[in-house]
Parts: structure tokens; sequence; C-alpha cells
């Protein structure tokens, strides 16, 4: 691919694309010790990729799976804090790709939405013992050339949709990596520059339904409200009847999808 767009590969960031693997994060972890530093790991085909809450994630071929390993520097809220850095970044590489007239949205806490529906998900996960955290796994899957079916979504999840399928365009796998890899890196040292602030005003402006009503659930429990942006943590802001309240992990509806 030449696009001019697009950075160079970042310094010092490892880049390993794998015919097939079971998940790039499993994988990402048995790799983790031997690396000297970041190293992105995507696979062509990914044969038992997972979502948040150990639900499964389909990788047909032509779809994006790949996850960037490093060894985080801060506590576990930082850590956290990198998954809206990933979303940005994967909103920029896409637009990088394809253009500013595609409709992306990101949805709290690290959904990036087309045309209203589903296009990416992200994962966060954490080696490590004793409340320390030996390595950070940062696994992306974006449907570039096919979404699940319908019958594979679980009852009020949100309409999943693929690229090629709204769009009619067609990028690979690699052509995506090569964009996401500096993107990610242009974020995340902006967050080590001059902390989240930015990377939080960022994030709102690119923000699905903000000042509308949504339902966030965390367990049992269920809040609605109008959503108010997110805090300095990146917790959920909700303005319920019973006042504002900050939500820091739930997963979040809207109407109409």
């Amino acid at each position: 691919m030449n696009n001019p767009a697009i950075a160079d590969w970042p310094d010092g960031v490892a880049r390993h694309v794998l015919e097939r693997v079971d998940s790039t994060n499993a994988e990402a972890f048995r790799l983790a010790p031997h690396l000297s530093g970041p190293a992105w790991i995507m696979a062509r085909r990914q044969e038992a990729g997972r979502g948040r809450r150990g639900r499964p994630w389909n990788d047909p071929p032509g779809n994006f799976a790949a996850t960037l390993v490093l060894r985080p520097t801060g506590g576990p809220g930082e850590a956290a804090r990198l998954s809206f850095v990933a979303a940005l970044a994967l909103h920029d590489a896409l637009v990088t790709l394809c253009g500013p007239q595609l409709r992306l949205a990101l949805k709290w806490p690290n959904d990036v939405l087309l045309n209203g529906g589903k296009l990416s998900g992200i994962l966060l996960e954490s080696s490590g013992t004793g409340g320390s955290m030996a390595s950070l796994a940062i696994g992306i899957g974006v449907n570039l050339a096919a979404a699940p079916e319908s019958e594979q979504i679980e009852a009020g999840a949100m309409r999943p949709v693929s690229l090629l399928g709204e769009t009619g365009l067609t990028i690979t796998p690699e052509e995506l990596l090569d964009a996401l890899a500096p993107a990610f890196n242009d974020w995340a040292r902006r967050m080590e520059n001059e902390g989240f602030a930015p990377i939080r005003q960022a994030w709102l402006a690119r923000a699905a339904r903000l000042g509308e009503t949504i339902l966030a659930r965390a367990g049992n429990t269920r809040i609605e409200g109008r959503f108010d942006g997110i805090d300095e943590t990146g917790a959920l802001i909700l303005t319920t009847a019973g006042g504002r309240q900050a939500i820091p992990a739930a997963e979040i509806y809207f109407s109409g999808g």
C-alpha cells in the first residue's frame, strides 16, 4: 500500500503477522516474556477470539484481529485509559484509509460504531501476580469484510456491521495494521506527555449519544440517565433522577438499537 497520509511504523515496536492463532491476546501473552518492547500481533485467521466477559468473537477471513502487547509503566487506572487511546487510534486509522465521509462514532467504553452499528470491539487484558501487571494486551477486532449473523448476537446487543457491507470499501487487515500502529503511538505519546485531558476531549468529540438518555447495566444494577460525558478517570457520567453518577464499569444500551 502506498498511502502518503499514513505515518511510518513506530520505532521500537515489533510487528508479527501470523496466518492462524487461537486468540491474538493469548498469543500476545505467550510472546510477552520474550519481547524487548511493545509488539503488535496480527492474525489473518483467529479461531477462538473473545470479547468482553468471555463472549466469543467471530473472525471470518478478511476481518481484522490484532493485539498490542506492552509492559505498562503506570497502574491499572492508566492501563484502563489506554482503551480510549485505542479507540481514538482506530477511528483515525479508518478515516485515514477510507476518508472523512465515514460515519464513525465511539461508544463507551470501547466500541467503534459505523452508521450506528458495531464495527469493532476492544478488549484489554493483563497478566501478572500480586496485583502488579507484567504485560497488558490490547486486543482489537474489526469487521472489515463481514459481520456476525444476528443469531450469534445476544438479545439487546447492538447491531453488528462490516465496513464492506456498509460502505462497499475494501481494506486489508495489513493495511489497517499499518495505519493503526502509528496512530496508537501518537495518541499514547500525547497521553504520556499531556495526561488524559486531551484524550478525554478528543474521545468526547467523537462520542455516540452524548447528551441523550442511555441505560447502563452493571450486573443486576440498571441505571438510566443522560449521558453527560466521562470524568478524568474515564468513568461514565450519567445524570439521573437522583443526581449525577460516575460509573466506572458497565455495559450501556441505546434505545432503538
